[in-house]
């Protein structure tokens, strides 16, 4: 059985903010404390593109194809979630975090494990895929210990 233990990170995160809680007491009760936040706008993908999506020479005669229009809402995230991925490791060589929770929607849980660096991936204890960035805190330390206990 994991346990939110004194000095836990908690790190929760959707693609656009980052909120880095810590547990500052003891497994039966926690309490998590805002240590960090991180947040980008990140504006809805029709406000952000500007042309139409390209078309291609097709292989027929006269004939083209449109091409994927990119998503940069999207696109946002994924690169929110590698500076993520960075700031942890920053974290850990500096030594603020000897054990992690990343709670974290399920893509962007994703992407940020990818971007791992070992020294992050050896000090995390658990994942949680949920999106708590909009719940009060006391909510998410309910959340996260129920999760943790569980498995």
């Amino acid at each position: 059985m994991r346990q939110l233990t004194k000095g836990t990170w908690v790190v929760i995160a959707d693609g656009e903010k980052a909120l880095f809680l810590e547990n500052v007491a003891d497994t039966v009760h926690p309490e998590l404390v805002v240590r960090r936040v991180e947040a980008q706008e990140n504006p809805a993908d029709r406000e952000q593109g500007t042309d139409r999506p390209g078309r291609m020479a097709d292989t027929g005669v006269g004939q083209r194809s449109a091409l994927e229009e990119t998503d940069w809402h999207q696109l946002a995230k994924m690169r929110f979630a590698d500076d993520l991925a960075d700031t942890l490791l920053q974290m850990v060589q500096q030594g603020r975090i000897d054990r992690l929770v990343l709670a974290a929607a399920p893509r962007i849980l994703g992407e940020v494990r990818q971007s791992l660096h070992k020294s992050v991936a050896d000090v995390l204890v658990a994942e949680i895929d949920k999106t708590l960035t909009k719940h009060p805190i006391d909510e998410i330390e309910r959340l996260v210990k129920e999760e943790l206990e569980a498995a």
